[in-house]
């Protein structure tokens, strides 16, 4: 009589593996399914690289982002982040396709910076127009439903809306969803088919929510752009405890479910990657809804953590060590308590002779955690002091 109970079968890597990635070159549309939990445009160059090798990467991105030209569509139509959804999306569009330079050149264009309102106002009707020759030089149907998503935007856009600086993609994206009744996936799904993605981005939640923090000086900060130092003073005191808020300017703490699609292409992955980037806004964040860490513990494949370079301004004080142990406390969130840390994350991805690592001071530290490092290139050259794309995916896809 056959039994239910799982079995866990283990191999020898190589890494590289050029035979696996020779295999997955020749044969991409059945590439692994790599899904990594992210943000912003720090893995933008190694999505660019992976579409070579596989068409079914999964990118589970945080829509909660609250700076830049997102900002000004979030405040004017209490919407989800879409920028970083949208970056990723054009990262991994096919450039093969046949119309493809000229709906890329539309969707990542910027109205000018400095521009005249007016001028910018009448821009944007001659694109849903379809006189002006951003799209005019896409062909149809893709030019006609572009132009209807911009057309929707239009319509709701509210008076004195500042075009300064945003981003077109950005609008197609804010049209499509409202007209989509407040839903993402819809225009998500129409956004890959026109630009061609090559593989699966979706918004990790669909809700309007913001990021909020308590620091260890008992302060709080609201606000993901608050929070990465990039477009205001970096914090002064460690981060406590990341939540979501229902607003942006005060504590209004919120709930938020991981959705049964999203669940399920998290199980199904062959490998999940908690990837480099801002810790706390891009990593973290993904990981707060309620579901995801569930989720994470019934996937069967590796969970590899490849942690930063350098600074971070989210991780003041924080060593790699420390670094991990708060990883492993928020995904350790909504599971039993007897689910063990190999469950959750099983390896740790570094460059210990070429990278400079916060804090980081032996292997045998990290291996105190019970968690395997694998210590390997991950950084050339010309990349340094940053990580090699190249040799990052390389990586990842040979212990796959």
């Amino acid at each position: 009589m056959l039994s239910n109970k799982s079995i866990r079968i283990s191999r020898t890597a190589r890494l590289p593996d050029p035979v696996r990635i020779s295999r997955y070159a020749k044969a991409p549309e059945l590439g692994p399914r790599v899904l990594f939990f992210s943000g912003g445009s720090a893995l933008n160059k190694a999505s660019r690289i992976l579409k070579n090798y596989t068409h079914n990467s999964i990118h589970m991105v945080t829509p909660f982002d609250s700076g830049g030209s997102s900002a000004k569509l979030r405040k004017a139509f209490a919407m989800p982040s879409i920028g970083d959804l949208r970056s990723r999306l054009m990262a991994l569009a096919d450039e093969n396709i046949t119309g493809q330079p000229e709906v890329y050149r539309l969707f990542t264009y910027r109205f000018p910076a400095q521009g005249k309102p007016d001028r910018l106002l009448a821009r944007l009707d001659a694109m849903i127009g379809g006189q002006d020759p951003l799209v005019h030089a896409i062909p149809n149907p893709m030019r006609r439903l572009i132009r209807n998503q911009l057309g929707f935007f239009r319509e709701a856009m509210p008076a004195g809306f500042d075009l300064r600086g945003a981003s077109t993609g950005n609008l197609i994206l804010a049209g499509g969803y409202i007209n989509n009744h407040q839903h993402l996936d819809p225009i998500i799904f129409l956004f890959s088919k026109l630009v061609g993605v090559l593989g699966t981005v979706r918004a990790i939640v669909n809700d309007n929510l913001h990021l909020g923090a308590i620091l260890e000086d008992g302060s709080e900060v609201f606000g993901q752009h608050r929070l990465t130092g990039k477009e205001v003073a970096p914090l002064a005191s460690p981060v406590s405890r990341l939540f979501l808020s229902a607003s942006q300017e005060r504590r209004e703490p919120a709930t938020s479910e991981l959705r049964k699609k999203n669940r399920k292409l998290i199980k199904q992955a062959d490998l999940i990657c908690y990837p480099p980037g801002s810790f706390f806004t891009s990593l973290v964040a993904n990981l707060l809804p309620q579901g995801v860490s569930p989720a994470i513990a019934a996937c069967d494949s590796p969970k590899i953590y490849i942690p930063n370079l350098g600074h971070d301004p989210e991780q003041i004080g924080m060593t790699l060590e420390s670094t991990v142990h708060t990883l492993l406390d928020y995904l350790r969130a909504g599971v039993p308590a007897e689910c063990p840390d190999r469950e959750l994350l099983n390896f740790i991805l570094i460059d210990s002779k070429r990278g400079h690592y916060p804090g980081f001071k032996s292997l045998q530290g990290l291996r105190k955690l019970g968690i395997q490092v694998i210590d390997t290139r991950l950084i050339s050259r010309h990349s340094a002091p940053y990580y090699d794309a190249g040799l990052l995916v390389a990586a990842l896809l040979s212990l796959t």
